[in-house]
């Protein structure tokens, strides 16, 4: 039996901004900031992890009365490395060069701490829909969390969106934003941005409630 707790549809709404995983939960920072100079590296990162995730969750959940307290780790890496697997020679064998710009980062998707976490969380405690839900929802926040560093990162760097100009070409480019510091920088200033727009919302939740 499933253990009480979120719906499918709470836990798909929950990923997406109230706890993405970038954002709020600070998960997957090493993608996050090694993919994201450009959006066709970071759009494909994330759709990597959507898979795997999705994947993962859904074996946890349709196993989750067989798992043992100290083997529980183990299960979820096997199955999160079968998946990583199957994603990293599909790209090898379709997107030969994008698989070479994304480099180690793809198998790096193992020790990923959002999947592990949605399979600790919600998969191996909750029902296959549940656990979908639950995945679809991370993957879309995640997919969030990248798009806006990485359109900050190239636009700003580059000067095009998924390698189209759209700054005149007399426009400065900043390179630093195409290198790691400018991971960083973006990083903390959206970042900031999130939750000062969060506490924002608090405090008018909170005005309303008292009036």
């Amino acid at each position: 039996m499933a253990k009480d707790g979120p719906t499918s549809a709470e836990r798909f709404i929950r990923g997406i901004l109230p706890e993405n995983p970038v954002y709020r939960q600070l998960l997957g920072m090493c993608p996050t900031l090694a993919v994201t100079s450009g959006m066709k590296t970071a759009m494909t990162m994330a759709g990597a992890v959507a898979f795997v995730m999705i994947c993962a969750n859904i074996i946890t959940s349709i196993i989750r009365n067989l798992l043992r307290p100290h083997l529980r780790i183990l299960v979820f890496t096997l199955t999160i490395a079968t998946f990583v697997t199957i994603a990293d020679r599909f790209l090898a064998a379709k997107l030969y060069e994008m698989s070479k710009q994304l480099g180690p980062y793809v198998p790096l998707i193992i020790v990923n701490c959002i999947i592990i976490c949605r399979c600790e969380v919600c998969a191996s405690k909750q029902s296959v829909l549940t656990a979908a839900s639950d995945a679809v929802g991370q993957s879309m926040g995640f997919a969030v969390a990248l798009a806006t560093i990485a359109s900050v990162r190239e636009i700003l760097g580059a000067g095009t969106w998924f390698d189209i100009r759209i700054l005149p070409d007399n426009w400065p480019n900043w390179g630093i934003m195409v290198l790691p510091p400018g991971a960083f920088l973006t990083l903390g200033i959206l970042l900031g941005a999130a939750n000062w727009i969060g506490s924002a919302r608090a405090k008018r939740t909170a005005r309303s409630g008292c009036s």
